[in-house]
């Protein structure tokens, strides 16, 4: 099946014109330039209702000031208006915001004043325009590199309490602290039975793997997935209902759906798998073998939604009208996009994100907090911008070829 396609334009004669073309230079890895074409924007529509098949976040990233000192190292100094206004985009097509999340570079760059801000700002915007958003509970505010169970709680509890107080759901992210102080499965039991219990209402736990960030490694306890698959259902059910969903980024479609179909009934399973998430959403129905109760398929908390924000909204509108064909038209292009922006090395997937936010004119310059923007190579930019024309992300193409165009000159490349 085919992606968005471009529409013949209507002369003044009635006849209809090839579609206005958008050339074009792409750079390769060896140094070589080929030409293409970004053709025009696809046609996508915003949602008249509320999105009903699927629950779905975007996990959006902060647009930095361009003029300050973002640089390595240095606190996070963020252009509000940019990065409120860029959530209200999302919004705008139906789709929920995750904030404060690793797409916003919590421990790469977004330090612990600027994150309390954000989560503050946010959830105050999206109360004034009706959106929906959850947000990360970390650690991270504590400087210490090692510090005993107990304070990992406490830790954990100050950053929940905070993002209660500010109006954010709650997404329990994984922890640096807990994966260097936990010995077992165990400790990994006993320190999210007490954060969960401090919660006034249902939290979502994330599962974030190593490709996202090495530190996490045997997180929960084992390297292996089936052992601590088992330990966070052990989570799951002492918390009695506490927990509404699980957020998994292991980019391991199998994996996903073992444990998706272990899940308690009421329990979402929320995909983070940027490389197989049109699968896993639009699973339906299948025998599973699973228990009963547990989700036949996926809901969305992904950092590629905020990459592809139209195409995702148009997608699950699809689906609200049961055209899964449609829904894979749209989004199955888009996929080949998401694996290069999260490429080896992963953790660095937040430049892509940015990167198009910028193509698309929501951030008026290419810059991210801690100068993480030099992050990605030119080619691979480049590849980001042709898979983004093939699969319907240019929302304004024209823009996007002056942009790109003035970036490759800028380091000059004859473009």
């Amino acid at each position: 099946m085919s992606g968005p396609t471009a529409t013949a334009v209507p002369t003044s004669t009635g006849a209809t014109a090839a579609p206005p073309s958008t050339p074009v230079t792409l750079l390769h890895a060896d140094g070589t330039t080929s030409t293409t074409d970004l053709g025009t924007a696809p046609a996508f529509r915003r949602p008249t209702a509320p999105l009903r098949s699927r629950v779905a976040y975007a996990a959006a990233h902060v647009i930095p000031k361009p003029w300050a000192e973002n640089v390595p190292g240095a606190p996070a100094d963020i252009d509000w208006d940019a990065t409120l206004a860029f959530r209200r985009h999302l919004y705008s097509w139906g789709l929920g915001v995750a904030d404060a999340m690793d797409t916003a570079q919590r421990n790469m760059g977004l330090d612990a004043a600027a994150t309390r801000e954000l989560i503050a700002r946010s959830a105050a915007d999206a109360r004034a325009v009706g959106g929906s958003v959850v947000a990360g509970v970390n650690t991270d505010h504590v400087d210490d590199d090692v510090i005993p169970l107990d304070a990992v709680i406490d830790a954990y509890t100050r950053q929940l309490h905070a993002t209660e107080d500010a109006g954010a759901g709650v997404v329990l992210m994984a922890s640096r602290h807990l994966a260097r102080a936990a010995e077992s499965a165990a400790d990994y039991e006993r320190v999210y039975g007490a954060v969960i219990g401090a919660a006034s209402a249902p939290v979502v736990l994330h599962w974030l793997g190593p490709a996202f960030d090495p530190a996490l490694a045997g997180y929960f306890g084992s390297a292996g997935f089936g052992p601590a698959a088992d330990t966070v259902l052990r989570i799951i059910e002492a918390a009695d209902g506490r927990v509404s969903g699980i957020k998994m980024s292991l980019l391991d479609a199998d994996a996903e759906r073992s444990l998706r179909s272990r899940l308690p009934e009421g329990v979402r399973m929320f995909t983070g798998d940027d490389f197989n998430y049109v699968e896993l959403i639009d699973d339906e129905g299948e025998d599973t073998g699973g228990e009963a109760g547990a989700p036949a398929h996926s809901d969305a908390l992904l950092g590629a939604f905020a990459a592809i924000g139209p195409a995702a909204s148009a997608a699950l509108q699809a689906l609200d009208q049961g055209d899964h064909d449609r829904y894979r038209s749209i989004l199955t292009p888009t996929q080949e996009l998401s694996r290069q922006i999260f490429a080896g090395p992963t953790f660095y997937y937040k430049t892509g994100v940015a990167f198009l936010s910028w193509l698309n004119g929501h951030q008026d310059a290419f810059a991210m907090v801690g100068g993480l923007h030099s992050a990605r190579s030119l080619p691979h930019l480049s590849e980001i911008v042709r898979l983004a024309a093939r699969s319907g992300a240019l929302e304004r193409p024209d823009l996007a070829a002056e942009r790109w165009t003035s970036l490759l000159r800028l380091n000059g490349v004859d473009a």
